[in-house]
């Protein structure tokens, strides 16, 4: 279970530090006042932490001792200050921490959750970066990594384009000018035949020179654009900005058809969609199966650990229920803790089977909810009668469920 380190002298700001990640983002923390604090806990937990959030001044490392021995284990880290001249922020920037965080006041911490946040999201995001000049692309490479961002290197605009089809995934494109081959401008012009503004980021990088470079980068399909040399701190905002724009942009695209909390299909999808195979599988003679799926005694977890534990269990279970079927399947949330599937072809000899195993695999997983560890179970009402409407085998399969909930929970109905 991965924790976070946090190295705070005052027993009020780390209290408050403390309970706002354990409660918002169900992590544990591991609290220490000093150097020698943090030496014993890196000992004990090295393997688990995240990452660390440290106090630069503490009163036996007065100069901020605790910050390389921290790195030097590997842990990225958040320093807090309480104050930040030019110097201290160079110095700061210096060690190849992830950020920092001054010591002024609540709307602090909300920053400190948001940019774990980022920190953890980061890890599944592919960032390519391309410049000829090979010292300053490991420059932006080590940059990136800190952030734990999954980060390609390419020479030349050739060489990237062999790096992006063979990684599609790729969500930023950070990338100089001036280069053999082919350079930036027509890099650009490449990669948007294919991906729009909205689905991946370029930001064009050139040294300072020719006051229409970033115009032209803009006119040619680039979303942002940073002079050559750049401070630290600016070019991890805009690399943030951009990412969490195309994050924004995704967010709203599926917020008309996926379930906010889940990422499954929501109620209005699962119907617009449903019908299209309902009618599909009464014309073409397709076997279709709808399930209705409700986690048992769920308001328990809620009234014991809190809705943010409820949450999820939700999330956990939505990922076992994506994973065990097919991506032409629909797997949707229909509300509160209840789940509906719809799937084409499947053999209705085997539905039972299927949905007692699927039963049983979500009974012997383990839920992680913060630091804690349950164990949820399921009950399932199925309908493979092909009936008048969609409508129709829902209802059916909802009176299944509404009996297995009868019957003692934890088992599947089915009616033929």
């Amino acid at each position: 279970m991965a924790e976070i380190l946090l190295i705070e002298d005052s027993k009020l700001i780390a209290s408050a530090i403390k309970k706002k990640i354990e409660s918002e983002l169900l992590l544990r923390v591991k609290w220490g006042q000093s150097y020698s604090d943090a030496i014993k806990l890196v000992k004990e937990n090295n393997s688990n932490f995240f990452i660390s959030l440290l106090d630069l001044y503490l009163p036996d490392a007065p100069n901020g001792e605790i910050v390389d021995f921290v790195l030097s284990k590997d842990i990225p880290s958040i320093v807090f200050t309480g104050e930040l001249s030019d110097d201290v922020r160079e110095y700061i920037w210096s060690k190849k921490v992830i950020d920092y965080v001054l010591k002024e006041g609540s709307h602090n911490l909300d920053y400190i959750v948001s940019l774990i946040r980022r920190i953890s999201r980061n890890k599944s995001i592919d960032v390519l970066v391309v410049d000829d000049d090979r010292l300053f692309r490991i420059h932006l490479l080590k940059l990136l990594e800190v952030h734990k961002y999954n980060v390609f290197e390419a020479s030349d605009g050739n060489e990237a384009l062999g790096i992006i089809k063979d990684n599609p995934d790729i969500k930023m494109i950070i990338t100089d000018y001036h280069m053999p081959n082919m350079d930036g401008f027509q890099l650009i012009k490449e990669v948007r035949e294919k991906y729009s503004k909205e689905e991946l980021a370029i930001i064009g990088i050139a040294g300072k020179g020719d006051n229409t470079l970033s115009a032209r980068f803009i006119k040619n399909g680039a979303n942002d654009f940073i002079d050559k040399p750049f401070v630290t701190e600016e070019f991890y905002c805009r690399v943030t900005q951009n990412i969490e724009m195309i994050e924004h942009i995704n967010a709203l695209r599926n917020s008309s058809n996926k379930d906010y909390l889940t990422d499954l299909y929501n109620r209005r999808y699962f119907f617009e969609l449903g019908n299209q195979l309902f009618t599909n599988s009464k014309r073409e003679q397709i076997t279709i199966t709808v399930a209705m799926i409700d986690i048992d005694y769920f308001k328990k977890i809620n009234d014991t650990y809190g809705h943010a534990a409820g949450d999820e269990v939700l999330k956990q279970l939505s990922q076992i229920l994506k994973k065990s079927f097919r991506e032409s399947d629909i797997v949707s949330r229909f509300g509160g803790e209840e789940f509906c599937i719809l799937t084409t072809n499947m053999d209705h000899e085997h539905s039972p089977r299927i949905f007692n195993g699927l039963r049983k695999k979500i009974g012997e997983t383990s839920i992680n909810i913060g630091f804690k560890k349950i164990q949820i179970t399921v009950s399932i009402g199925i309908c493979i009668k092909l009936m008048d409407s969609l409508e129709d085998m829902i209802e059916q399969a909802d009176s299944m469920l509404y009996k297995a909930k009868e019957g003692g929970r934890n088992r599947v109905m089915l009616i033929k």
